[in-house]
């Protein structure tokens, strides 16, 4: 979590927040990490606001008929619901559903507590119940498919704040999750600083050369900035709105 709060102390969080996940999925390939985004997740509410924050992880096994009863809840150690009264604020809870979206990883009213106790946010590579209900929260939620079942018909819950595997992808504690409208992506926490500056800077480029395209011009030479000319543009364009 050491990682985040550098994110936090020198604005990094704004920067994050302003990249796109395709953009960031670029910088970490320049560093060479090819499998980051988490797969096969999408956003509930399209209209919730990007998620950025600290990984904070639950992971569940597969179920056991005789453990796993509707009476397991009355346990207030129960890993599920101490994921949701534990998970720090600014986290984001990423849960390792197993890719199983048969039973549920959690629904409306542990998500809204969790919204409410100041989380960024949740994403789950198996799916959440009640998802109508979800959808309508200004919160970013991210799960595989919708499912009704109650998560310990198929979900045992085992440990918090472990590494885990989400959606293909593992996951750290203290590793910057960032999701917007396309997907989710986990950025290992010592890298969070300078991708968060390179993602700022390829972004403001990027909006320069939708203008320029936009306005007729041709990728060569402009996408990649191949041509001197590109370059010298570039700056005139930046300095013109004092980005």
């Amino acid at each position: 979590m050491e990682g985040f709060l550098v994110v936090l102390n020198h604005e990094f969080l704004a920067k994050l927040a302003a990249s796109s996940t395709a953009t960031l999925s670029t910088c970490l390939f320049k560093r060479g990490l090819r499998n980051q985004v988490i797969q096969d997740v999408h956003l509930l509410n399209p209209a919730a606001p990007t998620m950025v924050g600290f990984a904070y992880t639950l992971r569940y096994i597969p179920a056991r008929e005789d453990i796993d009863r509707v009476e397991a809840f009355r346990d207030a150690g129960h890993p599920q619901r101490r994921a949701i009264e534990e998970c720090p604020q600014g986290a984001v809870l990423v849960v390792d559903s197993r890719k199983d979206a048969r039973a549920a990883s959690a629904g409306a009213i542990l998500v809204t507590r969790l919204m409410k106790r100041g989380a960024a946010g949740i994403v789950t590579d198996g799916g959440f119940r009640d998802s109508p209900d979800i959808a309508r929260l200004d919160f970013p939620v991210y799960h595989q498919r919708p499912s009704p079942p109650t998560n310990i018909t198929r979900h045992h819950a085992v440990d918090l704040d472990v590494p885990i595997a989400c959606g293909d992808v593992a996951v750290f504690p203290g590793d910057i999750i960032v999701g917007d409208q396309e997907g989710v992506i986990v950025i290992p926490a010592h890298l969070a600083e300078e991708v968060a500056t390179e993602a700022a800077e390829m972004t403001l480029f990027e909006e320069f050369v939708l203008e320029q395209v936009t306005n007729g011009s041709s990728i060569y030479g402009l996408y990649p900035a191949t041509d001197e000319r590109t370059v010298t543009a570039f700056a005139e364009w930046r300095k013109l709105r004092a980005r």
